[in-house]
């Protein structure tokens, strides 16, 4: 009966420490690249490429966010999305959430319809920016903030993105 249980015991362990591995491949800084150059290959954008430096930027900052889990924008020196929820939130639905904006930009006005959202999406394809780096925390209200900064910055005024 004791090895029964051992083995049961065992056998959660290992299933425990295998999803946690899944989880953690979710977010790997290829999940966030694949996301991101989907949307730029849609519009015919070269892909970034993961930058270290940048992404050390914004494993800082979300360090920084771990306390409440705002959405606050760190400022300079890099063009920025941020994404945020009360649960778990994986690097490819954050980066989604982003490329979901696409219906609310209008390329040919180079603007938002209406009141809506656009220049996060915007900000995934801008064709000036090369580099990305990204991070996520879990924050201590059970939430999660996941940022990713961009470089060089877009959503300069007066360009278009693609």
């Amino acid at each position: 009966m004791a090895f029964c249980r051992l083995g049961i015991f065992l056998f959660f362990l290992i299933m425990g420490i295998g999803l946690v591995h899944v989880s953690r491949a979710q977010d790997s800084h290829q999940n966030y690249l694949d996301a991101h150059n989907a949307a730029r290959a849609e519009v015919g954008v070269d892909a970034l490429t993961w930058d270290d430096t940048v992404a050390a930027y914004a494993q800082s900052y979300a360090n920084k966010r771990a306390d409440d889990c705002t959405r606050v924008h760190s400022g300079e020196p890099y063009g920025e999305n941020l994404a945020g929820s009360t649960g778990s939130l994986s690097a490819t639905d954050a980066v989604n959430l982003w490329v979901g904006e696409k219906q609310y930009y209008d390329h040919n006005s180079n603007s938002c319809i209406g009141e809506q959202e656009c220049r996060h999406y915007t900000q995934v394809v801008w064709r000036k920016s090369f580099r990305v780096g990204c991070a996520k925390v879990q924050c201590n209200n059970g939430g999660t903030f996941v940022i990713c900064n961009y470089d060089p910055a877009g959503n300069v005024v007066g360009e278009l993105p693609y």
